[in-house]
């Protein structure tokens, strides 16, 4: 049984009045939360009797518990307490679509009519694996997976192989995948591979990393907008340093595109024109279905060609399941237009603008990261160009504001990250610009610039 008290921070007596008003305010917006959400307190006891701590996706778990989730429609989510949320979390990207669009649907229903696990190669894997090499630069031959975690494997596998080289550059607070994270240093369950770990957006730096270590480096493997690790993008000039240095040293350069793929028609890497050698996928691009995706130069990809006596093995149950390869299809080939997509960046690029015009207007010590549809939220005022720029943000002040706009109606990660969908409009955006102003002006004597 959960202690519900245990999931309280003990209160501290603070070294100043800001502090302690603080964490008076936080105490009483926890205590109005479990008092506002009774059923999915239950819930989360009755989970806890079969799963640790309640939870089988630690990203979904936050203090003092996480809601219930039992319906949605459009862009507004339901808990099993009655309440009902705008979601501007957007399944972490995967939701680009909503709740239940009516073209992936009839797809994923079709599919289901056929006939599932049906032993085989299906029509539609070939349909979408086109569809995906036709968006992006980079990608001559694809393969599947069922996460982004898994492409991600693969894909640095395959670099370690195709160079005949051990050691992988990755960067402080990057994440790719439940393997392979280092948004909080580096994961004890991370793939035992042979990591350096370079400073983001710092050329000068990564450089001489590269450089100091040329002959030992398989492959780069880089997010061209960090998302677990706050929503921080690439300086561009950063992404050519990474092209230029991994042509030179013979090394494979991966973009990690599992969520910036919906950054442009076709990737950042077709917005910037930096074309890696190897890209990754997963989330929107399966239709909102699990879905991974692998892919890169032929040279590279054809390792994997089963009918070579030397081909890599790759296996996966549900690497081609017809309920993702249909809503994939269906997601790219019918509702996912550059129109749209760029429709959908554009609204994310004025909501952010005007989330930090509200916060400086305000003088509340919160600042709004990101590019095109996806948002990171930082209690700090200071700019964030990498994971170094908030060490000493004040999580508290994060946390006051999820709990504050959950009251007011409006969901996104507690961790702060807000992916928009497709079907949040003009009004939602207003919402939750509106909430959030009320929020720094109700919270200014707790969350206050420089206090």
């Amino acid at each position: 049984m959960i202690d519900v008290g245990s999931m309280f921070r003990n209160l501290q007596g603070g070294q100043n009045i800001s502090d302690h008003d603080l964490d008076t305010a936080l105490d009483a917006a926890r205590r109005e939360y479990i008092d506002r959400h009774p059923s999915s307190l239950e819930h989360l006891r009755e989970a806890a009797k079969y799963l640790p701590g309640g939870n089988t996706r630690t990203v979904l778990f936050h203090d003092p518990f996480p809601l219930r989730i039992v319906s949605a429609k459009g862009c507004r989510i339901r808990d099993v307490d009655g309440h009902e949320y705008v979601n501007f979390l957007g399944e972490y990207t995967a939701g680009m679509f909503g709740h239940d669009n009516r073209v992936i649907r009839e797809a994923v229903v079709q599919a289901l009519d056929n006939g599932i696990s049906l032993s085989g190669h299906c029509p539609d894997e070939a349909r979408l694996a086109q569809l995906i090499c036709d968006r992006f630069s980079s990608v001559e031959r694809v393969r599947f997976t069922n996460s982004g975690t898994e492409a991600n494997l693969l894909a640095v596998s395959a670099a370690r192989h195709f160079t005949a080289r051990r050691r992988v550059l990755v960067f402080r607070g990057a994440y790719h995948g439940g393997l392979l994270s280092f948004a909080h240093g580096e994961s004890p369950v991370n793939a035992p591979y042979d990591y350096l770990v370079g400073t983001y957006n710092d050329s000068l730096s990564t450089r001489e990393l590269i450089r100091s270590h040329a002959g030992e480096i398989a492959c780069i493997l880089v997010e061209p907008v960090q998302g677990a690790g706050g929503c921080i993008p690439a300086r561009v000039e950063f992404l050519e340093m990474l092209r230029d240095e991994a042509r030179d040293a013979g090394i494979v350069l991966i973009f990690d595109e599992v969520m910036t793929s919906r950054l442009s028609f076709s990737g950042l890497q077709g917005r910037y024109g930096i074309i890696p050698d190897m890209s990754t996928f997963g989330k929107y691009l399966g239709g909102g279905l699990t879905f991974g995706a692998f892919g890169g130069k032929s040279e590279i990809m054809d390792l994997f060609d089963p009918s070579r006596p030397d081909g890599l093995p790759h296996a996966g149950t549900f690497n081609n399941n017809v309920l993702t390869m249909a809503a994939g299809v269906a997601a790219l080939d019918g509702i996912l237009t550059e129109e749209r997509l760029s429709e959908l960046n554009l609204r994310g690029e004025s909501m952010r603008d005007a989330l930090n015009e509200t916060a400086a207007r305000e003088g509340i010590a919160i600042r709004f990261t990101g590019l095109g549809s996806l948002i990171g939220v930082h209690a700090t005022a200071d700019p964030v160009l990498n994971a170094d720029d908030l060490k000493d943000a004040d999580d508290r002040i994060l946390e006051l504001l999820f709990l504050d706009m959950l009251k007011r109606g409006f969901y996104f990660a507690r961790r702060g990250f807000i992916s928009l969908m497709l079907t949040i409009g003009d009004e939602e955006v207003d919402g939750f610009v509106e909430s959030f102003g009320e929020f720094a002006r109700n919270r200014q004597g707790v969350a206050r610039t420089g206090s």
